[in-house]
């Protein structure tokens, strides 16, 4: 019942918010247009003022989430926040005796942006890569909360070529083109770098819908699409899935998982601190792991390139 929830919520704009959203470069932190969701508002808070102290000395930290970009971040049916950087921060919390989080969800990633910006809320969580922009405007803490994984989709009949980035390009490497603009298109770029006896054929272009890119590879046209693991879930392998009708025709492979941070406040560096001394805490007890295998089914962790910190390039 969750999911399909999910489905209607994202059915303005959820492609679009997969591919960029919280994942581009500087220029997907423009203002979206997405006016369905754009005023929902998670019930477990109301506060909308910067962080206050109680009498008890307890702060309240207001966090800021997706509504809509299952399984990072979500506004359930009865208006409560959940998905996996909302429990991860959930758990977080309870470590943390010195801070109350109360969370908000919006469909408007301006608001989410801003508001941390700004102080309106302390914490903002939207699956956010870091980018060089971001880290001028935000603190990130030292550890990321989770990963978003690319990889490539690819016509069911090449399964027993293709098995990973090095195979396909081998096999062709024949990429439905990127916008050069698109964090994506840097992956690539870079896979490329790394690779230089296994590439894969880069071409830049507009924007276009994922629909084009699943019809130009099971036409032919091209031999893969370059996606984000939960858009092909999401409109692809479920049942009521945009195209849904691809699903006997279309196999995915994950690339690599990109971390996800959430973005915190400039001048909260303790509240960063503490955010991060909790982390290490619930990795070591496993919490961060059985959070995974609840939203995720897998580790997003162990696609994450070993070595990883903050400026590695994909």
């Amino acid at each position: 019942m969750k999911k399909s929830f999910v489905k209607k919520l994202l059915a303005v704009s959820v492609l679009a918010s997969l591919v960029l959203t919280g994942c581009g470069k500087a220029s997907a932190e423009k203002k979206t247009s997405d006016s369905a969701t754009s005023n929902a508002t998670s019930t477990e808070t109301s506060a909308e003022a910067p962080a206050q102290t109680s009498a008890d000395g307890v702060r309240k930290i207001v966090v800021s989430h997706s509504a809509a970009y299952w399984p990072y971040d979500l506004l359930t049916e009865d208006g409560g926040s959940d998905g996996f950087e909302v429990a991860v921060l959930k758990a977080v919390d309870e470590l943390l005796p010195q801070y109350e989080f109360v969370f908000e969800a919006t469909g408007d990633d301006s608001d989410l942006l801003i508001g941390v910006q700004t102080g309106k809320y302390q914490i903002g969580v939207k699956g956010a890569w870091w980018t060089e922009d971001r880290s001028t405007k935000y603190l990130f803490p030292e550890h990321y909360i989770g990963a978003s994984v690319t990889g490539i989709a690819f016509r069911t009949e090449n399964a027993d070529q293709i098995k990973d980035m090095q195979s396909f390009a081998d096999f062709s490497g024949l990429l439905v083109p990127l916008a050069p603009q698109n964090a994506q298109y840097t992956i690539i770029e870079n896979y490329n770098k790394n690779n230089p006896d296994h590439q894969i054929i880069l071409e830049p272009s507009d924007n276009f819908s994922v629909a084009e890119q699943y019809q130009w590879v099971l036409e032919g046209r091209y031999d893969a699409a370059f996606v984000i693991k939960t858009s092909f879930e999401t409109t692809v392998e479920a049942e009521d899935g945009e195209y849904h009708q691809y699903a006997d025709q279309l196999t995915y492979v994950p690339y690599e998982g990109i971390p996800t941070y959430p973005l915190f406040t400039l001048g909260e560096e303790d509240l960063v601190k503490a955010y991060d001394e909790a982390w290490e805490k619930l990795l070591e007890d496993g919490t961060l792991d059985a959070l995974q295998d609840k939203y995720f089914g897998y580790s997003v962790f162990d696609l994450i390139p070993e070595g990883y910190e903050i400026g590695y390039e994909f």
